[in-house]
């Protein structure tokens, strides 16, 4: 006994649509479907030769890492929003399909006089940054070595009263 496919489709869209609208897993559904498709094609635009997919998908890459990011600052507030998750899957589908090209939409609209207004702001908060993290770095490297030494020399010395 064999279903039709086209019974086996529907079966998995449903369920996906049940776990979407119950919020069972949808945020690593979510993550997947926005890393999976789009990574599969970024490796066939690399092998390609050609510029314009390459192109299509760092647009991608572009407006996915900033809606992350934006994510990551006001996930507090989208706890509340019903249906988060499936907005966010219908976005993300909006961005990747090459049938809509959404990343591009927002990209050539609204990103890309942003960033280019913006570059040396962004690429000095950038050195600003990674000069920091170095000097934080090296204090706590610092740090850990006095630790480590100190820690070293009690246990020397309990060793020595043992003995």
């Amino acid at each position: 006994m064999s279903v039709p496919k086209e019974y086996l489709f529907l079966l998995g869209a449903t369920v996906v649509m049940l776990l979407l609208l119950l919020g069972v897993g949808v945020g690593s559904l979510c993550s997947i479907i926005g890393f999976l498709y789009p990574s599969l094609q970024s490796f066939k635009a690399i092998e390609t030769k050609q510029k314009g997919d390459d192109t299509q998908w760092l647009i991608y890459w572009t407006v996915y890492a900033l809606f992350s990011i934006l994510e990551a600052f006001i996930d507090w507030l989208l706890y509340f929003i019903p249906f988060y998750y499936a907005f966010k899957l219908a976005f993300l589908l909006w961005l990747m399909l090459p049938q809509t090209r959404g990343a591009s939409f927002l990209y050539e609209t609204f990103l890309r006089d942003f960033l280019k207004r913006n570059e040396s702001k962004i690429d000095a908060a950038i050195d600003n940054a990674r000069k920091n993290a170095g000097s934080v770095t090296e204090e706590f490297v610092a740090a850990g070595a006095d630790l480590a030494s100190k820690g070293l020399s009690a246990a020397a010395k309990a060793a020595a009263k043992k003995d």
